[in-house]
């Protein structure tokens, strides 16, 4: 089973507002998030994206956050969003960074048309100051608006704006044709969310091997895509691939989220791959980081030893 026995009662925890309540206000938890969260403040972040350039990373930034439930969170959201591009455009082009979003931030929930101008504001500030922007990938049931979101916004210019694709969906195989054919560049992960097995590969050998076909489409694809994944065999795959057809180190990026999988970003910069990693920062970051523990049993080990040590 994909992700192992606790990863539907995690993502459940993830999702009940008393677990939350308990973690955010447990010190314990709060110092053990620290792994996986860049820090709550936007100044924290950036001086995590400064050491990781120093250390030759390239890098993309989340204020965490999802789901909002008004109109003001959404544009309060937009304006940690802003302010993230201000602070980017003067560290350009000393720092490769960019922005990630969640549509559900911004108010997909809410309103589409709300969501639609809170990104067009994102985007409009980014591309005034030279960044690219990616737009998250969250449950299966916004895929769909978010991939007319991001054809419609790349319709009126913005060109600089890329998508999630999660290879565990049955469908990610088609909407990667759909991307591919309107050059947006794409972001490959396995996916996060708890999905029914409807819509969602059950288990994870079917999840690799969905990810293994698309990955090989990008790589030869003249687009230039992210191979985000933490898994040393895809990414091994991805690598004797490149060789075999090839296919410039220049040409696509590896991704990894921060505070997973170092030796492995060490060894591949070294080998002179392009390597990013996904910063994400905030107070909201609970929903994050139960997902981050649902997804490797040596995650929710490392909480439970903090725990501990408490």
């Amino acid at each position: 089973m994909r992700g192992g026995p606790l990863r539907r009662p995690l993502y459940w925890l993830s999702e009940h507002p008393g677990a939350r309540a308990f973690v955010l206000h447990n010190p314990v938890a709060r110092r053990a998030s620290r792994r996986f969260i860049a820090g709550e403040t936007l100044d924290e972040a950036l001086a995590v994206v400064d050491r990781l350039a120093q250390a030759g990373f390239f890098t993309s930034l989340n204020h965490l956050g999802e789901r909002t439930a008004s109109a003001a969170d959404a544009e309060a959201a937009t304006a940690g969003y802003l302010a993230i591009v201000e602070r980017l455009r003067a560290r350009r082009p000393a720092t490769d960074c960019y922005v990630s979003v969640k549509l559900t931030q911004l108010g997909l929930d809410l309103d589409p048309a709300l969501a639609s101008a809170q990104l067009r504001r994102i985007l409009e500030a980014a591309q005034a100051a030279g960044l690219f922007v990616r737009v998250d990938m969250e449950h299966s049931r916004y895929v769909d608006a978010t991939l007319a979101l991001i054809e419609a916004m790349r319709a009126e210019g913005f060109a600089a704006l890329g998508a999630v694709i999660q290879a565990y969906l049955y469908r990610s195989e088609a909407d990667v044709d759909r991307l591919l054919q309107r050059g947006v560049p794409i972001r490959l992960v396995k996916g996060a969310y708890l999905e029914p097995p409807e819509v969602a590969y059950p288990r994870m050998a079917d999840t690799n091997a969905a990810y293994r076909r698309i990955m090989q489409r990008l790589l030869r694809d003249r687009g230039y895509h992210a191979i985000a994944t933490h898994d040393a065999r895809l990414v091994q795959d991805a690598v004797d691939q490149a060789r075999r057809e090839g296919i410039s180190p220049d040409r696509f990026e590896f991704q990894f989220i921060y505070g997973v999988g170092r030796p492995l970003q060490e060894r591949l910069r070294a080998e002179g791959y392009r390597v990013r990693v996904y910063v994400p920062y905030g107070t909201q970051w609970y929903p994050y980081f139960m997902r981050r523990l649902a997804e490797r049993p040596a995650n929710l080990l490392f909480l439970l030893r903090n725990v501990l040590r408490g």
